[in-house]
């Protein structure tokens, strides 16, 4: 293990955003297809990209939802939270001289409005939205975009997410994948590299690269 480049997730592994996704998400499919829905029953749709979550739903006309569903989940934004110790264990890695990266099924408006205003996105040196890449997770596209623009090699590199799309987005692209299980709900169907209980637990798999 001699990882140089750390990928990060964003939603479920750094910012908490589930109660505005799902919240947002149910409301949406509310006003397309009239009918109220519990809660937990879109629990499915967190971290996963509108144009796979509504055809799921039923809903054709992913452009649509996808605009109702921005309008609602501006509602909720005051509820993004990043998690516990995050901003920490960046700031720490970068000392360690670690290189950044994103990796989101976010678009970049979507980033720039959500994840940007922490005042966080100068620490990451390449962020790959869901715009930047063929196909979104789980395909392997956003990873290699990743690996393409930053220059960096495979056996170098980790990415870090909570969710199976995440897990199969790295693995099929050929990195390792660390589970962020603060953040999952469904830590037994996911086989990753290795699980991380809390972002604080990211420093112990991740040594100053140079002894230091």
């Amino acid at each position: 293990m001699n990882y140089k480049h750390i990928i990060f997730d964003i939603d479920g592994t750094m910012l908490n955003t589930e109660t505005a996704d799902m919240l947002a998400t149910q409301e949406t499919f509310f006003q397309l297809a009239g009918e109220k829905r519990e809660l937990d029953e879109f629990r499915f749709s967190f971290g996963i990209p509108n144009s796979v979550v509504f055809p799921r739903l039923g809903i054709e006309d992913v452009e649509k939802a996808s605009l109702i569903w921005a309008d609602n989940y501006r509602k909720y934004h005051s509820s993004l939270r990043l998690f516990d110790g995050i901003e920490e264990v960046l700031t720490e890695l970068k000392k360690r001289r670690y290189i950044l990266g994103i990796v989101t099924s976010k678009s970049r408006r979507e980033f720039s409005a959500d994840f940007a205003t922490f005042g966080l996105e100068h620490l990451f040196n390449t962020v790959i939205c869901v715009d930047d890449s063929p196909r979104p997770k789980p395909n392997p596209d956003p990873i290699l975009e990743y690996l393409k623009r930053s220059d960096a090699k495979k056996p170098e590199t980790v990415y870090i997410g909570d969710t199976v799309y995440d897990e199969q987005c790295a693995h099929s692209a050929g990195i390792d994948f660390a589970l962020a299980v603060w953040g999952t709900h469904n830590r037994e169907e996911i086989k990753a590299d290795y699980f991380l209980e809390t972002p604080l637990e990211i420093l112990n798999l991740l040594p100053d690269r140079y002894g230091i």
